[in-house]
């Protein structure tokens, strides 16, 4: 990995090492191209929302980096906003809105938050560079 890579934000994908690496995979296949988060960890963490442009380092479940992606696009919506096309975006189960609804309304519960009005900030991205540990 270049000196460039090492400066660059890293993280990976979901809440266990299990989902990290499925989707992961499915930013490799170049299925997943899209990701969100809720707006309150965020402002809970003191993190920066992502912006166009920038560039990070997703890992694998095993914390090697597998891959460079870049947001092409961050908006910030309500939970009962996401539409179809987002819900294929992101690329996970049968790529349908229901089935986006169902899983991330269950992801959001265990941690607490949900609610249909939720603010998620919703972060399209794109594959940039594959690392050693995705070859």
């Amino acid at each position: 990995m270049s000196g460039d890579q090492d400066a660059l934000p890293r993280w990976s994908f979901g809440d266990n090492p299990q989902l990290a690496d499925e989707l992961l995979a499915l930013v490799l296949a170049r299925t997943k191209t899209a990701t969100c988060g809720a707006l309150w960890q965020y402002e809970a963490e003191g993190s920066a929302l992502p912006a166009a442009g920038e560039r990070s380092v997703v890992l694998d479940r095993l914390g090697r980096p597998a891959c460079v992606v870049e947001t092409v696009e961050v908006t910030i919506k309500r939970f009962a906003e996401v539409d179809e096309s987002w819900a294929r975006d992101e690329g996970e189960g049968d790529r349908s809105l229901a089935h986006w609804r169902r899983e991330h309304e269950a992801f959001f519960k265990l941690e607490g938050t949900f609610s249909s009005d939720m603010p998620l900030v919703c972060e399209r991205f794109r594959l940039v560079e594959l690392l050693e540990s995705a070859r």
